[in-house]
């Protein structure tokens, strides 16, 4: 499992190393498209242009934001040691589904097999925070057990 958990934290960290790079790549190139927007003799259209590549650019900020905080988050779980508590980085094991407690990334498949990595602030990630082996929760009207955490 230890295998498995390394390559769910390695697939984490290169969707949001590309996550950032996404960002910043937009963000340049909307900074690019302001710069080289003329001022025609329609000077609301300039402006109105103008005002969209900095809508973008914003929009393209705050996501590039999200990944940078999700990057700080797998960065305090990269030397994960094994508890018998569900914690950030830990790979829990239930009835209805195997989740690594990490990022938001959602399905990721490592040996045919379908993981879910989930945020501990996620709706189900604060069901698994802090639980043992055993534990049982409603959600969605499904009751999912903890089977076993690595």
């Amino acid at each position: 499992m230890k295998k498995i958990r390394e390559e769910l934290f390695n697939q984490c960290k290169q969707y949001v190393e590309d996550c950032i790079n996404t960002a910043e790549l937009a963000i340049q190139d909307a900074r690019e498209s302001a710069n080289d927007d003329t001022k025609s003799s329609a000077g609301d259209k300039f402006e109105t242009g103008r005002e969209m590549m900095q809508q973008e650019i914003d929009r393209n900020r705050k996501q590039l934001e999200e990944a940078k905080k999700m990057k700080i988050a797998l960065e305090q779980i990269e030397n994960y040691q094994a508890s018998e508590i569900v914690h950030s980085g830990s790979l829990v094991i239930t009835n209805f589904g195997k989740f690594y407690m990490s990022i938001s990334r959602g399905q990721i498949q490592v040996d045919g097999d379908n993981y879910f990595a989930i945020s501990g602030v996620s709706p189900i990630g604060l069901k698994l925070i802090r639980q043992k082996v055993g534990y049982s929760f409603d959600f969605n009207g499904k009751t999912f057990k903890i089977e076993a955490i690595f």
